[in-house]
């Protein structure tokens, strides 16, 4: 993975430290609360908060009557992901169903390839839950596809690594609340949506799985991979 789908964000906050880490240096205690309140949190607009890069300004600690906490004004440094469109990431596929590919970055899951943003022809296999594509085909109906020698597709099988292309992000602000009335009635909620999603595409030259282009190379880029997700495990 690059670090070009990172980046900085600058944000402010009061932040309460307990009396119990009052022996930690402040900034070692600051930085450990804001991760606890920040990490993997989606900002609206803005992005996924993965950790603090640094603190920029820290006002002097000041005890608040009746709780004992030290309270700091704080500036600091988060480092956001959030791909810029058209940016070419890598991902591993983590599942798949007729609408769309599921890819994971290992600490973030929700990137989708719908099924317009394949290349064509291309269509999902039921028995395998893969989506699989026919270079250089003239077939477009899913049921021709389906009649095809299967030594002919090239799947998109879950686990593999995948070069994908971001088209767009999503914000969703999905408001916990009271199940809505009907006519008088009680519904359900809702499914909830992820606050934050990537839409991507692989329906250009040297993109989709990347056992499609490297042949032996693809080991390569498997260990890469594993490497960036132990180094953010």
């Amino acid at each position: 993975m690059t670090s070009d789908m990172f980046n900085l964000a600058i944000l402010k906050d009061t932040v309460a430290i307990h009396p119990s880490n009052f022996g930690l240096p402040p900034e070692q205690a600051l930085i450990a609360e804001l991760n606890k309140k920040y990490a993997n949190r989606v900002l609206h607009d803005v992005g996924l908060c993965v950790s603090v890069f640094d603190l920029s300004e820290v006002g002097e600690g000041k005890v608040r009557y009746g709780d004992g906490f030290l309270w700091y004004k704080t500036v600091f440094r988060m480092v956001i992901l959030r791909p810029f469109t058209s940016e070419v990431i890598l991902g591993k596929v983590k599942s798949s169903d007729e609408s769309s590919v599921r890819v994971s970055l290992g600490f973030f899951d929700d990137i989708y390839i719908p099924a317009i943003y394949l290349p064509q022809p291309s269509c999902f296999d039921p028995n395998e839950r893969a989506h699989f594509w026919i270079p250089d085909s003239e077939l477009t109906k899913p049921h021709e596809l389906l009649d095809t020698p299967t030594a002919g597709r090239m799947y998109i099988d879950t686990g593999e690594v995948i070069r994908i292309r971001v088209e767009a992000d999503e914000f969703y602000d999905d408001e916990p609340g009271p199940p809505k009335a009907l006519e008088g009635v009680a519904v359900a909620n809702e499914v909830r949506r992820a606050p934050y999603s990537i839409i991507a595409s692989i329906a250009e030259q040297g993109l989709g799985p990347v056992s499609w282009w490297n042949g032996a190379g693809a080991e390569a880029e498997d260990a890469e991979m594993e490497d960036a997700e132990m180094e953010e495990g």
